[in-house]
């Protein structure tokens, strides 16, 4: 599928960024939204996802509106969950469709230029995606998560390979994710790898957000960065809130 030169430019930068915020004011322990957000970019993060299930409709614009704001002056991506149209209505970078959210094929056609992201836990809805023409796909979830009620199995690390290994689109993972599966991840390829609580629910948002920077920089195609704490010392590897 042929996409848009805007299209390939936020893509180039999507699979860049390594780490991916998907918020949930619900999770981030009474903090606002907007405060995790800014702690996040301060952090490092240059990849947000705003995702709120339980906000109202009229409220998730206004909330979205004021984050496009913060995520543009950060030169930051933001992907919108599940509303196209509030996508385009903020400029938003990109959007992510759920497997029940507005089919992609007609979103593609509405929006060329936006990243457009699919949630997959199979094979069969990894392929259908691509073939939709998502620009990435969502694997997952890989473990326990307290973000979603989830009935069926939980992919792990083979379920990943396999799925991963049927796509020629950019993949992230999501789900449960700790400090001791990034290695793993890395090695099979991984280089975008979306969390929710580990910096909503840290109690130093931004702090947080660094060590996951300095976890990954070890994955295919990283670009060489310092990650330091914020007294200036270099960020130690091997957790994650």
């Amino acid at each position: 599928m042929n996409f848009t030169a805007l299209h390939d430019e936020r893509l180039r930068q999507f699979q860049q960024a390594g780490l991916y915020l998907v918020t949930s004011q619900a999770l981030s322990r009474g903090r606002r939204t907007p405060e995790i957000i800014a702690e996040a970019l301060a952090g490092g993060v240059r990849l947000v996802q705003l995702r709120e299930k339980e906000m109202p409709r009229n409220d998730f614009f206004g909330l979205a509106e004021q984050v496009r704001a913060q995520t543009k002056a950060a030169d930051a991506l933001l992907i919108i969950n599940d509303h196209l149209d509030v996508a385009l209505a903020v400029g938003a970078d990109g959007v992510h469709l759920g497997t029940n959210d507005f089919p992609i094929g007609p979103a593609r056609r509405l929006a060329p230029d936006l990243i457009i992201g699919a949630s997959t836990h199979s094979a069969a809805e990894a392929l259908s995606a691509e073939r939709a023409g998502a620009s990435y796909i969502n694997i997952g979830p890989l473990f326990p998560t307290q973000t979603k009620t989830w009935e069926g199995e939980f992919l792990g690390l083979e379920g990943l390979k396999k799925i991963a290994a049927l796509v020629s689109i950019p993949w992230t993972v999501m789900g449960g994710i700790k400090s001791e599966h990034v290695p793993a991840l890395i090695k099979v390829g991984a280089r975008t790898i979306a969390v929710v609580t580990a910096i909503t629910a840290a109690d130093d948002p931004e702090q947080a957000a660094r060590e996951l920077l300095a976890l990954l920089k070890a994955r295919p195609g990283a670009s060489p960065q310092a990650n330091v704490h914020k007294n200036g010392r270099v960020a130690k590897e091997g957790f994650v809130a």
